[in-house]
């Protein structure tokens, strides 16, 4: 007697292609690698604010100093910063990756939708991971009296406003002028 050779139903491994294949792109779009569309009404933190690009005229008769590290706001612009990544994202990932993959198909199959599964679920435990940690960073351009352009980075909300006068310190924090 022959015993017939058990068959993973083909629904199953479609199923788990399907899987495999959604959490690469979804990962692929947290990463940053593929495009996301934005809305027309996208978060006001994220539009630069306009406003005034010069100085203000300075009183007739009253000559300025010259201040060559002083100049003006031309915009300020919140900006999402993606997380530094431990790895542990990776390696969770990879494992629950694994297991899935390992849970479908049989004999050669069973072992690519394994190595698929650990490499797509690495990749995307480790996008999950930066996606959760990141934080928002408010990037200044400042228009110096010279015409350059400096940008800074700040942690927190800067006091200040478009169009206010400011002097760069150190090439790393601003003070009003």
């Amino acid at each position: 007697m022959e015993q017939a050779q058990a068959r993973t139903h083909p629904i199953l491994i479609a199923a788990g292609v399907a899987v495999l294949l959604f959490g690469l792109l979804g990962a692929a779009a947290l990463a940053g690698i593929l495009p996301v569309g934005i809305s027309k009404q996208a978060e006001p933190a994220l539009v630069a604010q306009n406003g005034a690009t010069t100085a203000p005229a300075p009183k007739p008769g009253v000559a300025a100093a010259p201040c060559p590290t002083c100049g003006v706001i031309d915009s300020i612009q919140a900006v999402e910063v993606k997380g530094k990544t431990t790895g542990l994202g990776a390696v969770a990932g990879g494992v629950a990756g694994g297991l899935l993959g390992n849970q479908i198909g049989s004999g050669n199959t069973r072992t690519v939708l394994t190595v698929g599964g650990a490499a797509g679920g690495a990749f995307a435990g480790d996008a999950i991971e930066g996606h959760v940690k990141k934080h928002k960073v408010w990037r200044i351009a400042v228009r110096m009296e010279d015409g350059t352009v400096k940008t800074l980075s700040h942690n927190s909300q800067p006091p200040f406003a478009v169009g206010e006068r400011v002097r760069v310190v150190n090439g790393t924090s601003l003070e009003r002028a």
